[in-house]
């Protein structure tokens, strides 16, 4: 890796351990390397090729391997067009960050070991649900079903 995505890497890992987003872990079977790829960006139209302009990073763990493995799960997710239709003719609305709501899902401690991830700067698990995982966007979508059942 190079320095610039060392520091990215570094800086991910300084940040989320001492919230307890993730712990240092060093028996797991279920290891992932990390890769670092670019966020997409605005496109800068001022030119006669538009280009993306990349000036941030974004941290991947790559579950292929776990999503592999995993049982999937079938728990239907809306379609845009639905959750559109639904919001005709009211006068709120409110957009959920996808970030921050997986963070508030906790994985039950017996499979934490799972999220297992690798870097140069240690091994490390999830306490909460992270980006990637097969099921991830199914669980939160049961969560969010659940808790604003009464307002769908």
């Amino acid at each position: 890796m190079n320095l610039t995505i060392l520091d990215v890497v570094k800086k991910e890992v300084t940040k989320l351990l001492p919230t307890g987003i993730i712990y240092p872990i060093s028996d797991s079977q279920w290891v992932s390397p990390v890769q670092v790829v670019p966020k997409k960006s605005r496109m800068n139209h001022d030119e006669l090729v538009p280009m993306r302009i990349q000036n941030s990073w974004r941290i991947c763990i790559d579950y292929r391997r776990l999503n592999q493995a995993t049982r999937k799960d079938h728990f239907p997710l809306p379609f845009i067009d639905q959750v559109l239709e639904k919001l005709a003719g009211k006068s709120h609305y409110c957009f959920l960050d996808g970030f921050f709501g997986y963070m508030k899902i906790h994985i039950a401690p017996e499979d934490q070991h799972k999220t297992t991830f690798t870097c140069p700067f240690g091994t490390f698990a999830y306490t909460c649900m992270p980006f990637g995982l097969c099921n991830a966007p199914c669980t939160f979508q049961r969560c969010m079903t659940s808790i604003f059942s009464d307002l769908l």
